[in-house]
C-alpha cells in the first residue's frame, strides 16, 4: 500500500480534547520501557521529547526517570494546552517544560541534550530525514535516541480491521486520525533508508508489535 501523507500538525480543538482524555496507558507506557530496555545504563540528564503533545508519554518518561529534566517541543498550541494542564496536574513543573516549536528549529538544535526520545511524530513528516538530522543535532555526541511511530500496514483492509481491533468505541475524531496515520506511517525498509540519508546508517529499527516499530542509537 502506497503512503499517504497526513497533516503535520494536529491543531484541532476537538482533536486535542480527544487525545488528551483518551487512554494511552498501554501504547504510551512501552515507551519508557523500550527506552530502558536499549538504554539500561541511563538514569538522569536533560531530555528532550520531540512532539510531545498533550505531554502523555512525557509524564510516564518523567515518573520513570525521576532523575531527569524534560523538554517537550510540540507545534500544536493546542495539543500544548492540554499538555501543560496534565503536567501542573501531575505536579512536574519543576522537572518538565512544554514549548511551542516546528521542526527544524535552530533554538534546539543547540542545547546539547543527555537524550531524546519521540512517540507517533515520524509519521506525520514528509520529509522524515529532516526529522532525523534534526534529532542528531539536538543531542551530544553519543547521547542515546529512541523514536516510536506506527508502521504502515500492506492493504486498507489491514487498516480497517487494526482500527477495529484497537481502538474499538473510540471518538470518531480518534478513530479518523488512527486510520489516516496509519496510512502515513513508514514501514521497517522506508525508516531504513531514510537513517542513511541522515547519517545515521548505524541506528537499528525494528517491528515490535503488530502496530509500532522502535528505531534506536546513538548520535
Amino acid at each position: 500500500m502506497e503512503r499517504t501523507p497526513e497533516p503535520e500538525l494536529m491543531d484541532e480543538q476537538e482533536q486535542s480534547a480527544a487525545y488528551a482524555a483518551a487512554d494511552w496507558s498501554e501504547a504510551h507506557e512501552k515507551v519508557p520501557a523500550h527506552f530502558r530496555e536499549r538504554f539500561p545504563e541511563f538514569g538522569a540528564g536533560r531530555v528532550l521529547d520531540l512532539g510531545c503533545g498533550t505531554a502523555d508519554v512525557t509524564i510516564r518518561f518523567a515518573r520513570a526517570y525521576p532523575k531527569v529534566m524534560i523538554v517537550g517541543v510540540d507545534g500544536s498550541e493546542t495539543m500544548l494546552s492540554f499538555g501543560r494542564r496534565a503536567v501542573r496536574d501531575a505536579g512536574l513543573d519543576s522537572r518538565i517544560t512544554l514549548e511551542k516549536r516546528y521542526l527544524p528549529d535552530t533554538a534546539i538544535e543547540t542545547r546539547s541534550f543527555d537524550a531524546l526520545f519521540s512517540n507517533s511524530l515520524l509519521h506525520h513528516f514528509s520529509d522524515p530525514v529532516l526529522m532525523w538530522s534534526t534529532a542528531a543535532r539536538c543531542v551530544k555526541p553519543g547521547a542515546p535516541v529512541l523514536i516510536v511511530d506506527l508502521m504502515r500496514p500492506a492493504d486498507h483492509e489491514t487498516v480497517t480491521r487494526l482500527v477495529k481491533e484497537h481502538a474499538p468505541g473510540a471518538p470518531p475524531v480518534l478513530e479518523r486520525d488512527f486510520t489516516a496515520s496509519l496510512h502515513a506511517a513508514y514501514t521497517v525498509d522506508e525508516v531504513h533508508q531514510q537513517l542513511a540519508k541522515a547519517g545515521l546508517p548505524h541506528f537499528n529499527v525494528e517491528q515490535v508489535d503488530v502496530l509500532h516499530l522502535v528505531a534506536w542509537g546513538r548520535a
